[in-house]
């Protein structure tokens, strides 16, 4: 998937326009470095998930603007001749290195540093945000359900709940990396070869003078991977349809391969609908679940050892319904040379270019995370690592698939705490002290330029 939006160049925020072209009319072309982070995690979240590098990539790596676009924006008014005549040419030159994609980070770790003339790196701000924030979202509720789910297949049912295209596309490909067997959503499997999954609807049944009938024409119809859906009238019965016409299918050569609750009790309907199939000697025939599920139903149904092998998961999903938004920023951390830290009240930042360093234990679980500056020297693996040179790649992008086995070890290596889904389980996160000591040579410098007194305007040197 290499392009969202036919115009990408305008895919952002009035304010990033207004600042580039104040900057380059007052020759503020040094260097900059932005870093992109997470505040800090909801009350529901132990960690996060990161998804979305792909997209971002793909965006840097084309942004131009179009001699329409560029035509728009004079049109507008907002802009002088001389700053839109600078953009006919613009290209992102930077350097990036991020997180790779699949990695489990906390809050105020970079996930990405951008390193770029400062126009170029405050422009990407708001699409970057907007990719990075909302797959990450998605990947982190579908790990939720993976762990809540083990040995479950966990297929993405969401679109029609989604908000918007790309919206439904990006949270099936952000709900594949972190575990999810599939989607329904047959874009998805076009762009990103994603496998399709599906059943059938209420309405299907319905159109027909007999369920049995609706089943047989189904069948017959799309006779591989056949599944029914059996809960339209009566769940129990349709179960019992089931068995007597898969008999009659076999003769043809089509087996029945699932049959899907969608409504009620799905813990007590699987196990009636087991056993009902289970007598007929339908052993192999699988229980698809679906409706209103989250990470919460998952693992009341795991631990009841309800007989479902497969979960379709729609809503909950999509819209990570318990929590939509994250807290990110997106903040400028050292320009020409020199660190920059923002000290605003809840949302202060530690300056200058960081690194995060992981440390595990003897079984390879994670034990704890180190925050410092960018200057080695420490133990543990380093997290960011340069994805981008001079505004192109640095290597082939990793598959689906590659993302997959990635998300899959790094949630193995969760400390047993988050692994469970335990509610009050936190991560230990270190602040190193040459980043405290750089904290506060920043603040120092900040007073003495602004040229105020220690008992007037006070600085904090704790961090955010």
């Amino acid at each position: 998937m290499r392009q969202l939006c036919t115009s990408p160049g305008l895919l952002t925020d009035l304010y990033q326009f207004n600042m580039m072209q104040a900057y380059l009319e007052n020759g503020m072309a040094e260097p900059a470095v932005f870093e992109f982070f997470f505040r800090k995690l909801p009350p529901t979240r132990g960690f996060l998930v990161t998804a979305g590098l792909e997209q971002v990539l793909d965006y840097l790596e084309m942004l131009r603007f179009s001699e329409g676009e560029i035509a728009w924006l004079r049109q507008s008014g907002h802009f002088s001749s001389a700053f839109l005549d600078n953009l006919v040419g613009f290209r992102f030159s930077g350097d990036v290195r991020a997180m790779p994609e699949g990695t489990i980070c906390f809050a105020d770790e970079p996930v990405i540093q951008v390193v770029a003339p400062l126009a170029e790196a405050q422009f990407v701000e708001s699409r970057l945000l907007n990719l990075i924030h909302f797959q990450t979202v998605v990947a982190s509720k579908a790990a939720r359900m993976i762990l809540a789910a083990p040995g479950k297949q966990l297929i993405d049912f969401g679109f029609r709940r989604a908000h918007g295209e790309e919206a439904g596309l990006l949270a099936a490909r952000a709900a594949y990396v972190a575990g999810f067997a599939g989607t329904a959503t047959v874009a998805a499997g076009r762009l990103f070869e994603i496998p399709l999954h599906g059943t059938m609807a209420h309405s299907f049944v319905q159109a027909h003078e007999s369920e049995i009938e609706a089943f047989e024409h189904f069948a017959r119809s799309r006779p591989d991977r056949v599944v029914l859906l059996i809960d339209t009238y009566d769940t129990e019965a349709g179960a019992r349809t089931v068995a007597s016409l898969a008999p009659r299918l076999a003769e043809r050569g089509i087996r029945v391969a699932g049959v899907r609750i969608d409504s009620g009790d799905l813990g007590e309907m699987a196990c009636r609908v087991r056993k009902i199939l289970d007598a007929a000697g339908l052993r192999e025939v699988s229980i698809v679940a679906s409706g209103g599920l989250d990470e919460n139903s998952l693992q009341h149904l795991t631990a009841a050892d309800a007989p479902i092998d497969v979960y379709g998961i729609g809503t909950s999903l999509t819209t990570a319904s318990d929590a939509p938004a994250l807290d990110c920023a997106y903040k400028l951390q050292e320009y020409a040379g020199i660190a920059r830290r923002k000290r605003s009240a809840g949302k202060a930042t530690w300056p200058g270019r960081k690194q995060v360093y992981r440390s595990f234990d003897a079984e390879r679980r994670m034990r704890s995370d180190l925050l410092t500056t960018d200057e080695g020297g420490r133990t543990g693996t380093p997290l960011l690592q340069t994805v981008m040179r001079d505004g192109r790649r640095t290597a082939p992008s990793p598959s689906l698939d590659e993302l997959r086995r990635r998300v899959a070890d790094a949630l193995a290596q969760l400390p047993e705490p988050l692994y469970r889904l335990e509610a009050a389980a936190t991560y230990q996160i270190e602040v190193d002290e040459r980043l405290r000591r750089l904290a506060d040579a920043v603040d120092e410098r900040n007073r003495l330029n602004a040229g105020t007194d220690r008992a007037t305007h006070r600085y904090v040197a704790e961090g955010p």
